[in-house]
């Protein structure tokens, strides 16, 4: 029999993600009701949530040990920038987003590829902090005989005010290991991802900021259990980013990393760069070109392209962004950032 309230959207109980899945000790089909995800199935617009989540310690940790994430304004009780209460790393919230559309469809169901991501970040989520998830399909197209959907999304705290706005693209449906890395980059300028042989290199943005500088390379390697966790392993539900058989059904050898998890590693390499203003004014958007495969080595980085003056000493930095595969060097993603600066000397130095 199932048990009730087990999750409770007035606040006298929340589950820390979209799903509790402790209902597994009362029910058997835990995607019972939900949609196939089907291109034909889509319904536009199409409402997911609200639903509430808590951002708690153990939430915090686990997104440590899914991005090797470990911001110590995130782990630490001190004093930061906004207080004494820690916070959320900055893409804490990105596959919660993501993964809002499993409210209707079966997560399980999906063997799919993210194509493109973009997050708006406003203010940062705070530890014990209830959070309000809600997301809408937007639009659906076809397009070299795939079926893609756009998601809009966004996240606000428990005062309405706006953490970070959301926008996807994914194919709801589909072989990965037959398409990917067949999409290009975008039809706005390619990024390349190249550096020039005289590029200064740099850890965090300040005021002297220049065009041409390179973010020092973030390093990283996305294990199996790593890219499981991230992947929602924790709420029962099966993918080809945390399951062998399930990776082999769409012609992969093994499972990939999911585009959300290392378009995170962009997140926190702008973190890393803009320190407290990335979590007021810093965006960032990606598209997915190459897979990464579980175990496999890759960097995050990017280069200065432009710095705007703006009133009262602030300037605003754009760049591009990019995620490049260790084994080929190869890009992985590809994109564009920004963030304003405020006239005092900026950053985290947590590359020691």
């Amino acid at each position: 029999m199932e048990k009730e309230n087990i999750t409770n959207t007035n606040n006298e109980e929340v589950w820390r993600d979209i799903t509790d899945p402790r209902r597994a000790e009362y029910v058997d089909d835990l995607e019972a009701g939900l949609k196939e995800p089907e291109f034909e199935n889509l319904k536009i617009p199409e409402q997911f949530g609200p639903v509430k989540e808590i951002i708690d310690d153990h939430k915090i940790k686990r997104y440590a040990f899914e991005l090797d994430d470990y911001l110590p304004w995130a782990m630490e009780e001190k004093e930061n920038p906004f207080g004494n209460e820690r916070i959320a790393q900055a893409g804490l919230l990105t596959n919660d987003i993501v993964q809002l559309f499993t409210l209707a469809y079966k997560g399980s169901k999906v063997i799919g590829l993210h194509t493109e991501a973009q997050l708006w970040f406003e203010n940062p989520a705070k530890m014990n902090e209830v959070v309000t998830l809600e997301g809408k399909y937007t639009d659906a197209y076809e397009k070299r005989g795939q079926g893609y959907v756009v998601l809009d999304a966004a996240v606000k705290g428990q005062d309405n005010r706006t953490i970070v706005r959301y926008r996807g693209i994914e194919i709801l449906k589909t072989t990965p290991g037959n398409i990917a890395g067949r999409a290009s980059a975008s039809p706005e300028k390619k990024v390349t991802g190249e550096v020039p042989d005289n590029a200064r290199f740099v850890d965090s943005i300040t005021e002297d900021v220049k065009v041409g500088d390179v973010l020092r390379p973030l390093k990283k390697t996305i294990t199996a259990e790593q890219a499981a966790v991230f992947s929602r392993v924790g709420e029962f539900v099966i993918n080809i980013h945390n399951n062998l058989e399930t990776a082999r059904k769409g012609n992969l050898r093994i499972p990939i990393v999911q585009g959300a998890q290392f378009f995170c590693s962009l997140a926190e390499l702008l973190t890393r760069a803009f320190g407290k203003d990335f979590f007021t004014s810093g965006w960032v958007r990606a598209k997915f070109i190459s897979p990464i495969k579980v175990f496999e080595p890759f960097e995050a980085s990017g280069i200065v392209t432009s710095v705007e003056e703006l009133p009262e000493g602030r300037k605003k930095v754009g760049l591009e962004v990019w995620v490049r595969r260790s084994s080929d060097n190869r890009l992985s993603a590809a994109g564009w950032a920004s963030c304003i600066i405020q006239p005092v000397a900026v950053g985290l130095k947590l590359l020691n």
